[in-house]
């Protein structure tokens, strides 16, 4: 049985749907741009000049509601899936001539001028040029973006239990308690003893967790690896 490839854009719009329904989402929206529609938005660059918050003045009434999402939503699918939420200046890929021609049409419709690009994409691609699954979003702001593009290939299917022993150190510790369970399971009778008994296999279960957890760690230190949701948003090099 051949495994279907995982649309991030598929479980983005699933996320979404749970908090609000398609229907309501511009209302949602409206009702919180009105609320802070006499708020000055300004950019703020950091000491390397490049680094800016921005807001695009996109015209509600015209909006695809199924392309916009809320950072709460993007942040559970990229630590789900660990992804990273990243200003568009660290992407190393290529942006295809459908995302910049899709740029340029969403700015003559709504008669601006679009700023403040972020992308969901692997850890990687923000590295080496890779082709899985980049989207490309503009800020709404109130913490609210709008997907403008998305390219490459879909995610292999098992990515989000792959991931799911990196999602936090909870799980990290459940993911080696369950494989040195596994492994002390498949340990045969009679290996060090001619009839092994129940505190025996405990002591191989403790030896087989404190081995592992020592490879874990490690290997996590040496790597400078870090949790799901430590880096999803996070644009330094050495954790992911």
């Amino acid at each position: 049985m051949q495994l279907t490839r995982t649309n991030i854009h598929t479980k983005l719009l699933g996320e979404r749907d749970k908090d609000v329904s398609g229907s309501g989402i511009l209302e949602q929206v409206a009702q919180v741009f009105e609320e802070e529609r006499f708020r000055e938005s300004e950019i703020i660059k950091t000491l390397n000049g490049n680094t800016s918050e921005v807001f695009n003045a996109f015209n509600l009434d015209i909006l695809e509601r199924q392309n916009i999402f809320h950072l709460k939503q993007i942040e559970k699918i990229c630590v789900d899936y660990r992804l990273r939420f990243l200003d568009s200046k660290y992407f190393k890929g290529k942006f295809p001539n459908e995302a910049l021609a899709q740029i340029k049409y969403l700015e003559n419709k709504h008669e601006i001028t679009l700023d403040g690009y972020k992308i969901i994409a692997p850890s990687k691609m923000f590295i080496l040029e890779k082709a899985d699954d980049p989207l490309l979003f503009a800020p709404m702001g109130n913490d609210y973006f709008y997907l403008i593009h998305k390219w490459g290939n879909d995610l292999h299917p098992m990515r989000k239990w792959l991931m799911w022993p990196y999602k936090s150190f909870e799980n990290l510790i459940t993911a080696i308690v369950l494989i040195s369970l596994l492994i002390t399971l498949l340990i045969p009778d009679g290996l060090f003893t001619k009839k092994q008994t129940f505190s025996q296999d405990v002591m191989v279960f403790f030896f087989m967790f404190k081995s592992i957890a020592a490879v874990v760690l490690f290997y996590g230190f040496a790597l400078g690896k870090n949790f799901n949701t430590a880096i999803w948003n996070s644009k330094y090099d050495k954790t992911r």
